[in-house]
């Protein structure tokens, strides 16, 4: 089956259900255009590269994020964002049957809320239903996506794949992203660096689950955590798991991140605060939100995005906030957005963000 990957990855159909996903959100920036002006030419050329080994990547677009720590994003050129998603169309199915129930980045059918709520599951299992005290070991990687071994990275894909050909669009992928660390490192801001990333860990999860045998765990790419009655345990989960982390993919946790809380506390988790009985946002991901959401009216005012671009990202979040105790927050943003788009927006397409908050609050 895996020697004609290459060929499934580098069929016009194939590469034209790429440009669609890249494009998607995007239709209306300037690159997006520029490429959609002649889609078919673009994506036959692109496709002969592919097909001759001549392919080779933009350098990156790199800037600084402030969220509120700093963070250095680097960004594909268009072209190579669709050759990420064709990658990742033809061979995500190879390690998905692979990957453990708990692993939620990335995944059809998963995602933050998805962990959230599995999250508060085994909280309450934990504790027995909030009658006992429960703790959580809160892990952190350092600098993960600086860290990753190229060579452990390849070595774990070989498992699935042995065409040489997408294997050699892998390293190409990754030797595009220059460090200087040689031959570790994989791009913020990259679909396959999200994917490799969800690989890559998937080795951690085993080990975790097989010879831990930790009943409570929970990853989101590199976050995750193991929740437990006994504190001991936990402090026993985190000396073993640095040790594999260290031996077996050259990773360490951060020794002061890493952390055994009373899960009663709150748990900071995938931009939530999570308590017993409820959720609150926390503060830097409101900043990143408010972030989000000026850069957006600024683009809109330039004339490089529509309003339905800035209701699909507000009604994304509105989804996302719901799960926690936002209410008045909720109302007061959504406010400020009829407020801007007074001539766009109307009363029933703020109900509509809403009626899910209604609905709740009516049950109650």
């Amino acid at each position: 089956m895996t020697d004609t990957l290459y060929s499934q990855l580098c069929s016009y159909g194939n590469l034209y259900l790429a440009f669609k996903n890249a494009r998607k959100g995007k239709t209306l920036k300037p690159y997006v255009v520029e490429f959609d002006h002649k889609f078919k030419d673009n994506l036959l050329r692109l496709r002969t590269e592919l097909l001759f080994h001549s392919y080779k990547p933009r350098p990156l677009e790199t800037f600084i994020l402030r969220d509120p720590k700093t963070r250095k994003i680097s960004k594909s050129h268009f072209r190579d964002r669709i050759v990420h998603h064709a990658l990742c169309n033809i061979i995500a199915s190879l390690f998905e049957k692979d990957f453990i129930h708990d692993s939620f980045a990335n995944r059809l059918g998963k995602g933050t809320l998805k962990a959230i709520q599995r999250y508060e599951y085994f909280q309450g299992k934990v504790s027995h239903n909030y009658t006992r005290i429960s703790f959580v070991f809160k892990a952190d990687i350092r600098k993960y996506f600086d860290n990753v071994s190229h060579d452990l990275l390849l070595k774990i894909i070989k498992k699935k794949i042995t065409d040489q050909k997408i294997l050699w669009l892998i390293k190409t992928i990754l030797s595009n992203h220059k460090t200087d660390k040689e031959g570790k490192g994989m791009p913020l801001g990259n679909l396959t660096s999200q994917f490799f990333a969800n690989v890559f860990l998937n080795e951690l999860d085993h080990f975790v689950k097989e010879t831990l045998r930790a009943k409570y765990y929970i990853r989101y790419v590199d976050d995750f955590v193991i929740l437990h009655e006994s504190p001991k345990i936990l402090r026993q989960y985190m000396k073993e798991i640095d040790t594999y982390l260290t031996e077996k993919l050259d990773l360490e946790l951060h020794p002061e991140k890493s952390k055994i809380i009373p899960s009663q506390k709150g748990t900071e988790f995938l931009g939530m605060r999570i308590f017993p009985h409820h959720k609150l946002l926390k503060e830097k991901n409101l900043r990143k939100f408010y972030r989000k959401i000026n850069s957006l009216y600024l683009d809109y005012d330039s004339g490089l995005v529509n309003y339905d671009t800035i209701y699909d990202s507000l009604e994304g979040w509105s989804a996302y906030a719901n799960h926690a105790n936002t209410y008045k927050l909720k109302k007061r943003i959504l406010q400020s957005v009829e407020d801007k788009f007074s001539r766009e927006i109307s009363t029933k397409e703020i109900n509509r963000l809403t009626r899910n908050e209604r609905k709740r609050k009516k049950k109650k």
